[in-house]
């Protein structure tokens, strides 16, 4: 049985295609028959356009040649006309809220199904919106604003769906929600804006009436400036034209005079402390409410500031000097309030008691200034009198130079010509004579240590007191140190070294204190037990360094001796070249000229003899690889042998404690550095010079650097290199001839054809007796073949090459 595929249903004025297939072998061969007409011998029908008299049965009859068999299959073809139109209509009446309304959908060609959506969403019915049996109606039965949109109705057939063009449906409804915006009291003169607004569509349109007069016909009513008879009731009537609908709201307007002016006025009296007062708010133009402000804050009343019934007044009683500041009042009505200027309050007060600055004291010769203040306003006048009399009329009062007849009473007195009240205060002042000079000084007998010592303050002019002190700070009593009665004596008893220091005493008396210059007290002692530093071996020949220290003050002297006999007279001993009958005792001793004292010790030298000589020598040339030795010898006696080695590829020094050998089996060139022994006896080291040790090794990597071809007549240069400690003798030779044409590293030749063939590099290191070669081929480029020899005649030809040849290079 064959099938076939394609499509059951299609517009007209399409072209559809159907495919027949069917199993057989060989492959079925076709017909397609339409009505019983064949129209295609093909398994693919491709129809003509289609109209909806060719809807029908296409059938397809397959059939097979060999086996003389054919089936068929039969596709109903249905053929619709294509949806041309949809539109939503809506009734002619308009949509108004509250009332009924229709949108229809108008569809031109074959429909089976219509879809409503509102906004592009399905739309769904409730107990005020209806969609009709065929759904091409949707009915509102009472319209409500909420049922404004974009309407879309959708057509469905088999072949297509089609959408209409959207369709606002705009709802009226209102005016409702009406409002007026505008002040509801304004001052004379001015204009003002009254704004009507209510909720409607289409929007409302509006009437302003006053005093039932039509004054506008806007939404806007801007009034022409106001007077007083312009207040009253000002009227809005909104109307909807589609509705038919109307809302009236009403506005009462107020037009007052402006406040003119506002001011505090005072009292006329002065406003002194602890006396009634009062302030007072005068305002011009009409007032409802006034305020006061001190400072800029609210003015609080309390049980001294009233504030009358009508707040225009504010009195004090009693006044105090916190009560002063800037006062301000504001009045206020309901179109506008309005601040006077500040009012800067002073109150009158004082003065209270004076208070004096300046001193109490004074030396003779000074002048000193007093100053007098007291709390008042306004600010005080003063006067300064001394033993009744009146010395100066000011706040500041300098005296003359002082003598010490001017000690006594100064007196202030302060006054206020506005409260009429004064106040005096007094001062004493005392006179002195000053401290002229102070010094330390000092016993006449030296400072020793363990005997009494004393320092005495020396002091001219008068002084109430003395302190000492060491090293600028204060100096305290001891067992051994004692301050007497009236302080101006320091003893010590005994005196100890930690006495000494710089001392300094003050003197101090009511007016000044004074302090003397340092006193530099160095306590002598001394001398202890010298400190030898020295050897106590030296080698014959050389000499030997001794010093001598010891602790003393002033320093000690010094003197050296050696078996009795006096070798020195100085701190440091050298001797003269040693020999072995200058071991023994060498004694110094140090005395000290003031305390009278000496004391003495010795140290103990033995001599011996010298080394003479310190050598590292080899035993044979150091060949990378093979037994070496170096050895330390040394001329004289010692006790030990030490080497110390720097290898070239360490930065460290290693030290070694060995015999007199260093044994390399076998020595390579991780052993390269330097290399130093050092023979040590009772007296000291001493060091060979430094030994440089180099291993020799190679020749390696032998290598021959030039061209391998050139023109004939062109001067080539071959060179020949090796890595070898030491350098190399280098021999050359030609096409391996036995004898060398050239030594040295490099050879240079002209290119000809006597010169052409292998070169050999022999590379010799003189002292490791190791031989190396390398070869290189060298040609001639753009040259002829060479000629043939006859092998009888090829050693004749050889040596006679071998004598030409030496003469080709240089």
């Amino acid at each position: 049985m064959p099938s076939i595929t394609g499509p059951t249903v299609a517009k007209t004025g399409q072209s559809v295609t159907l495919n027949c297939s069917a199993s057989s072998y060989p492959p079925s061969l076709f017909k397609w028959y339409y009505n019983d007409s064949l129209v295609a011998n093909t398994s693919e029908y491709v129809t003509p356009p289609l109209t909806t008299y060719m809807s029908g049965i296409y059938t397809c009859m397959a059939y097979n040649d060999i086996t003389g068999q054919n089936s068929t299959s039969h596709r109903m073809l249905t053929i619709f006309e294509p949806i041309k139109d949809v539109q939503v209509e809506a009734s002619m009446n308009p949509a108004i809220e509250g009332h009924p309304f229709m949108l229809k959908c108008n569809v031109t060609g074959p429909v089976e199904q219509v879809y409503w959506m509102k906004n592009d969403k399905p739309l769904h019915t409730d107990n005020r919106t209806f969609i009709n049996m065929d759904n091409k109606t949707v009915s509102f039965n009472t319209l409500e604003r909420n049922d404004a949109g974009d309407y879309q109705c959708m057509a469905i057939n088999p072949v297509e769906n089609k959408t209409s063009p959207a369709h606002m449906l705009l709802v009226n409804y209102g005016p409702e929600m009406q409002s007026i915006t505008g002040p509801t009291v304004v001052k004379v003169g001015h204009n003002v804006t009254l704004n009507c607004s209510a909720s409607s569509y289409p929007p409302s349109l509006f009437k302003w009436y006053y005093n039932d007069s039509l004054v506008a016909n806007t939404s806007e009513y801007v009034t022409p400036p106001l007077n007083t008879g312009m207040s009253g009731i000002y009227t809005c009537i909104a109307y909807n034209d589609i509705t038919g609908q109307n809302s009236t709201s009403h506005r009462m307007l107020t037009v007052i005079e402006p406040i003119k002016d506002v001011q505090v006025e005072a009292s006329m009296n002065p406003a002194i402390e602890g006396h009634p007062y009062m302030l007072t708010c005068n305002v011009t133009g009409p007032v409802e409410h006034v305020y006061w402000m001190k400072n800029d804050k609210p003015l609080h009343a309390d049980n001294r500031t009233v504030i009358n019934m009508d707040n225009k007044t504010v009195y004090f009683n009693p006044l105090e000097r916190n009560d002063a500041g800037d006062y301000q009042c504001m009045a206020i009505n309901p179109v506008e309030n309005k601040t006077s200027p500040a009012h800067m309050f002073l109150v009158n007060y004082g003065p209270e008691m004076p208070s004096i600055t300046g001193p109490t004291l004074a030396k003779t010769g000074q002048t000193v200034t007093l100053n007098c203040s007291a709390s008042s306003y306004p600010p005080s006048l003063f006067k300064w009198y001394f033993s009744d009399s009146l010395v100066a009329n000011t706040s500041e009062y300098v005296t003359p130079p002082l003598t010490t007849n001017m000690s006594g009473i100064y007196t202030c007195m302060a006054y206020n010509d506005i409260t009429s009240q004064n106040n005096s205060f007094s001062r004493m002042l005392t006179v002195i004579e000053p401290i002229k000079d102070v010094q330390v000084e000092a016993s006449m007998n030296p400072a020793i240590e363990g005997h009494p010592f004393m320092l005495t303050c020396n002091v001219t002019g008068p002084v109430e007191q003395v302190y000492w002190m060491k090293n600028d700070k204060p100096l305290h009593t001891d067992n051994r140190t004692f301050i007497n009665m009236d302080n101006k004596t320091v003893s010590f008893n005994p005196l100890e070294r930690n006495d000494a220091g710089d001392y300094q005493c003050m003197a101090i008396n009511t007016v000044e204190n004074k302090t003397s210059p340092a006193h530099m007290l160095l306590v002598n002692y001394g001398p202890e037990t010298p400190i030898i530093y020295g050897p106590s071996f030296a080698e014959m020949g050389y000499h030997a360094v001794f010093n001598c220290s010891a602790m003393s003050v002033p320093p000690s002297h010094f003197s050296w001796w050696f078996n009795g006999s006096l070798m020195a007279n100085t701190s440091m001993l050298t001797t003269g070249p040693l020999s072995l009958n200058m071991s023994g005792q060498y004694t110094c001793m140090a005395y000290n000229y003031v305390t009278g004292k000496n004391s003495t010790n010795s140290t103990m030298l033995t001599v011996i003899k010298a080394i003479e000589s310190v050598m590292v020598t080899n035993s044979s040339a150091p060949i990378n690889s093979e037994n070496f030795t170096l050895t330390c010898e040394v001329i004289g006696p010692y006790t030990s042998i030490s080497w110390t080695v720097k290898l070239s590829n360490l930065n460290s020094v290693t030290s070694y404690y060995i015999k007199n050998t260093l044994d390399f089996t076998p020595v390579t060139l991780d052993y390269e550095g330097t290399y130093q022994c050092i023979a040590t006896n009772q007296a000291g080291s001493h060091e060979s010079p430094k030994y440089k040790l180099l291993v020799n090794y190679g020749p390696l990597n032998v290598s021959i650097s030039g061209p391998d071809s050139a023109k004939e007549g062109i001067i080539v240069t071959l060179i020949c290199s090796t890595d070898s400690r030491p350098d190399c003798d280098y021999h050359w030779y030609l096409n391996n001839l036995p004898s060398a044409i050239k030594t040295g590293p490099v050879i240079r030749f002209a290119a000809l054809k006597e010169t052409k063939g292998i070169y050999t590099c022999k590379a010799t290191n003189p002292v490791t007796n190791i031989t190396m070669t390398k070869n290189k081929t060298f040609t001639l480029t753009n040259h002829a073949s060479a000629p043939c020899f006859s092998s009888k005649n090829g050693l004749t030809l050889m040596a006679l090459a071998a004598l030409s040849l030496s003469v080709l290079f240089h």
